[in-house]
């Protein structure tokens, strides 16, 4: 264990030295100049500090405010040296931060039991510092099981999703890609993102309830079958916030609201502008614009031309026209997703 000795005078500097030496498993440092051992400290975190109470340039006192400021020191303890007997000069080391005194000059029985206490606290306190950070560090890891199973489930459950549904898996991968590109242009917090990307894949779970009849048909939908269509929004809903999970809660607003549109044209709730989700807005256009682009057994894909023409037209009536700014301000990203995540012939 590192012992700082702080003393203007060098026969102190050298009688403290010889007594830390005395005590097993510690390293004596010592510094004439006050400056020089806040330096040190800056750079390394000493154990227990011994330090002279008048010092010219910076006293005692004024040492330790600075020491206790430094990052790591503010639990390090400090003894004192001190030939001052009165009550009122302790009073103000205290104040400052001094744990315990010693009175010059110096008693060797009394310098060895105070220093071997004085270090057996500091001792305790880096147990119960490492002790806590092995506490972080495993609920850290159980976190991020649970993240991953909750992404698996995720996973397994979008899988279930497209079996029924002509769309193909790319297209979940694009989406939430795109998704995460819109939130970033939105300056969301990097949680935020994460969750956004994890959870928007799961907004069309809902059709597992949609019949193939409606769900496959390869033409347009009549009036009656759009409506039992449209209830996937609602199914998904319900499915989802069933779960405690943060993340499936996420999705569960996303699977309720990325039909939603911004001049309350929309569905289930026919909500508007702000009233509808964030995420949902969002959601909205990367989920339209990979449909678009993307060929289906009932359509042919849109050039991107084409697609880019309809979410300008549709600004600010079907989306939310932040969310087409932070889209086409990611352009050369999307673009690239496209191209990366192709679907197969």
């Amino acid at each position: 264990m590192k012992v700082l000795i702080v003393d203007d005078t060098p026969i102190n500097l050298l009688l403290l030295k010889s007594l830390v030496a005395k005590i097993e498993g510690c390293e004596p440092l010592t510094y004439e100049d006050p400056a020089k051992a806040l330096a040190w400290c800056a750079e390394h975190e000493p154990d227990l500090v011994l330090l002279d109470y008048m010092m010219p340039n910076i006293s005692g006192l004024e040492f330790l405010p600075r020491f206790r400021a430094l990052p790591g020191c503010s639990e390090v303890p400090v003894l004192m040296v001190t030939a001052d007997h009165e009550a009122e000069v302790r009073y103000r080391a205290l104040d400052a931060g001094a744990n315990d005194f010693l009175t010059k000059p110096v008693d060797r029985i009394e310098f060895l039991a105070r220093a071997k206490n004085m270090l057996a606290l500091r001792t305790s306190h880096k147990q119960l510092a490492n002790r806590a950070e092995w506490l972080a560090d495993e609920v850290r890891k159980a976190t991020a099981e649970i993240v991953r199973r909750e992404r698996e489930t995720i996973f397994c459950l979008s899988r279930a999703a497209e079996y029924r549904d002509p769309e193909t898996g790319a297209h979940i991968v694009r989406m939430a890609h795109y998704s995460r590109i819109i939130g970033r242009n939105l300056n969301l917090p990097e949680a935020e993102l994460d969750m956004l990307f994890d959870a928007a894949p799961m907004h069309d779970i809902g059709k597992v309830g949609t019949p193939d009849n409606i769900l496959l048909k390869p033409g347009r939908l009549d009036d009656a079958e759009f409506e039992i269509m449209k209830r996937h929004a609602t199914i998904g809903y319900e499915i989802l916030h069933a779960s405690d999970s943060p993340l499936m809660q996420v999705a569960a607003v996303i699977a309720g609201s990325h039909h939603e549109k911004f001049d309350g044209s929309g569905y289930p709730a026919k909500l508007s502008g702000e009233n509808i989700p964030l995420f949902g807005r969002i959601v909205a256009v990367a989920d339209v614009f990979d449909a678009l682009t993307s060929e289906r057994p009932y359509k042919r894909a849109w050039k991107v031309d084409e697609a880019v023409a309809f979410l300008r037209e549709w600004n600010g009536r079907h989306f939310d026209p932040r969310c087409i700014d932070a889209f086409f301000k990611g352009w050369d990203d999307v673009l690239a997703i496209k191209e990366q995540f192709r679907d197969e012939e």
